[in-house]
């Protein structure tokens, strides 16, 4: 009995040498690993993505909003690209209804329909901003 559980651990062994430069192989391959986030040509609110006239200008930014925080009441000049990487945000869009986003989510920000995020929850809620604009075109317009 010991002499057939030996021969079958070595032929486990044999066939796992054998597979082995190959998965490696493939594993090797070049390839873009990309994992999609978001594809889409409408706003979170149902606008179509418009960029501005000019010279393409991109910014990405960090914005980070404390426990309780809120920002200002505000509309967007370029197209806005937005990922949770933490908390959970809620976005008021006025007629539009509020929705909540938590970590891990994206979209497109509304444009023309103002709204402003709130943070509701017991840890800081961090977004990563990529205005998709043009050189001189407004990314954040507050709104009175």
């Amino acid at each position: 009995m010991l002499h057939r559980k030996f021969i079958l651990a070595l032929a486990v062994l044999a066939a796992c040498a054998l597979l082995r430069p190959a998965i490696a192989r493939d594993t090797a391959k070049p390839s873009y690993p990309a994992v999609p986030l978001l594809s889409t040509g409408k706003t979170i609110v149902g606008e179509t993505i418009r960029y501005p006239q000019g010279d393409a200008h991109v910014t990405a930014a960090i914005v980070t909003l404390a426990p309780g925080g809120r920002t200002i009441l505000h509309k967007h000049g370029v197209p806005l690209f937005a990922y949770i990487l933490s908390g959970v945000l809620t976005v008021d869009y006025g007629t539009h209804g509020t929705r909540t986003y938590r970590e891990g989510q994206s979209f497109m920000e509304a444009m023309d329909v103002a709204h402003f995020g709130i943070n509701k929850g017991a840890q800081p809620v961090r977004i990563l901003a990529v205005y998709m604009g043009a050189a001189g075109a407004n990314d954040v317009i507050p709104v009175k």
